[in-house]
């Protein structure tokens, strides 16, 4: 955990952005894969993380607007859980390394939450994404399950959403440890395979190098020569010569900080002439992207002139024609460029989402398109100092999509539908980075991972 001070002015800075009533923060629970002595791998909820600290299951924490109050709930280990677990902290000494001094027994959380409603107090929580954390709150309030999600509060929610999204300095160091573990992996990555292997084997082997330096991925991970699909996460194919693989994946570090980083390279070592140039122009769209990044300038700004990059660049190999600067505006790139550029990062590898995307990437003066491609894109509005996010436009050559576009005969005056045949089976290219927004424009975070053409070459024969 970081040192208590830290905690106590994130929860302090929380209190002077809401008014009154209860917060009320709900820890996870540990979840069984198939009898409960035998869980998944426990993370806890990345804002009770943020605001509390404990790495524990069956935590919950309250803070009391009106009487200036913090409480930590939970119930210390019995000898029966130290025989199998070993010594724990109590609830007491979690709080004093958080600096909360009032602690009580979980069970003591539905009578004060229930206190509150009585007394027709506002109690505020945030949106639940693991099933028993709505059925608590229905105990909690008597909200039925279903509906828990209905009745969030959305003050609670931006004022989170707010703070959370502006990265301190120690949190950049630890998104800067992930990256570290994330560089070992994806230059594992580029020298391990090999034609004639299979996909898990080098998945496999990428997951131990996180486990095996103290954190774990902070996503699963997508290692693919069907890199065409976007979230692959099927590992089964036999890697071929002519093969691409696009290699998506990031570390956590030990503080649940995410790392996230794409590569796409050549199961041979060595690009073709085709893939060079498709390889070429996402390099390119990556680069002016990060380039263009500054406080005040939109994201959805830099994602269109990605797009442009990718169009004229696509154009100038003959799958696009006509204006490009009017294709983009109608969308006629997406059949290549379908995603949006990027998002956010941070405790969460799309931090936040759990609190709703449209309150984390959008605002009042952005609002989500609905055009196809340009709808996908998380992260939207205007960029500030301490922002973490990602950049990553791809080229992707999606079957059923062509399929449906050219039954359709949809943007025949930008698309050149009889060259885009001739890429069927090509797959997908992605490159992605990680950059923090600064004062004066940006900074690109992590060890620089081999990027160009000829060093991903060069690392391959290595």
């Amino acid at each position: 955990m970081f040192d208590r001070q830290i905690y106590q002015k994130r929860r302090r800075k929380l209190q002077d952005m809401l008014s009154a009533g209860v917060l009320l923060f709900l820890g996870n629970e540990e979840s069984p894969m198939n009898y409960p002595a035998n869980p998944f791998p426990f993370r806890q909820d990345s804002t009770f993380l943020y605001y509390w600290g404990p790495d524990f299951p069956h935590l919950a924490a309250v803070i009391d607007l009106d009487e200036d109050r913090e409480i930590l709930f939970g119930d210390d280990f019995t000898v029966d859980d130290i025989v199998w677990m070993g010594p724990q902290p109590t609830i007491k000494e979690l709080g004093e390394k958080v600096g909360v001094m009032e602690t009580r027994p979980f069970g003591e959380l539905e009578t004060l939450v229930q206190e509150a409603l009585a007394k027709g107090r506002t109690v505020h929580f945030l949106p639940q994404y693991r099933p028993e954390n709505r059925i608590q709150i229905s105990r909690l309030t008597g909200i039925q399950p279903d509906f828990v999600n209905h009745y969030v509060s959305v003050p609670f929610i931006k004022a989170v959403v707010a703070q959370r999204s502006v990265k301190s300095a120690e949190e950049i160091q630890e998104i800067e440890k992930a990256l570290e573990i994330t560089y070992q992996i994806h230059t594992a990555a580029m020298r391990m395979t090999k034609p004639g292997m299979v996909e898990r084997e080098v998945a496999g082997a990428l997951e131990g190098i996180a486990l095996a330096q103290g954190g774990r991925l902070s996503f699963p991970i997508i290692f693919s020569i069907h890199g065409e699909t976007l979230h692959n996460h099927h590992h089964e194919n036999l890697m071929k010569e002519g093969d691409l693989v696009v290699n998506d994946c990031g570390a956590e570090s030990a503080l649940h900080y995410a790392g996230d980083i794409t590569r796409t390279f050549p199961v041979s070592g060595k690009f073709s002439e085709r893939q060079k140039a498709i390889y070429q122009i996402v390099l390119d769209a990556n680069l002016a992207a990060i380039e263009a990044i500054k406080p005040g300038v939109k994201y959805r700004d830099i994602h269109l002139l990605s797009a442009r990059v990718i169009a004229e660049g696509l154009k100038a190999l003959g799958l696009m024609k006509g204006d490009v600067e009017e294709a983009v505006r109608q969308g006629a790139h997406a059949l290549f460029f379908p995603h949006g550029l990027g998002h956010m990062m941070g405790l969460d590898v799309h931090d936040m989402e759990n609190l709703g995307e449209d309150y984390v990437g959008y605002d009042e003066e952005t609002q989500r398109s609905d055009q196809f491609g340009l709808a996908y894109l998380r992260l939207a509005k205007a960029l500030q100092p301490g922002y973490v996010l990602t950049v990553e436009p791809g080229i992707y050559f999606i079957p059923e999509l062509i399929d449906l576009w050219k039954a359709e005969n949809k943007f025949r005056e930008f698309i050149n539908y009889q060259e885009v045949e001739k890429y069927r089976g090509f797959g997908g290219i992605r490159i992605e980075d990680d950059v923090l927004v600064t004062e004066q424009g940006h900074r690109v975070l992590g060890k620089p991972v081999p990027k160009t053409i000829e060093e991903v070459e060069t690392t391959m024969k290595g």
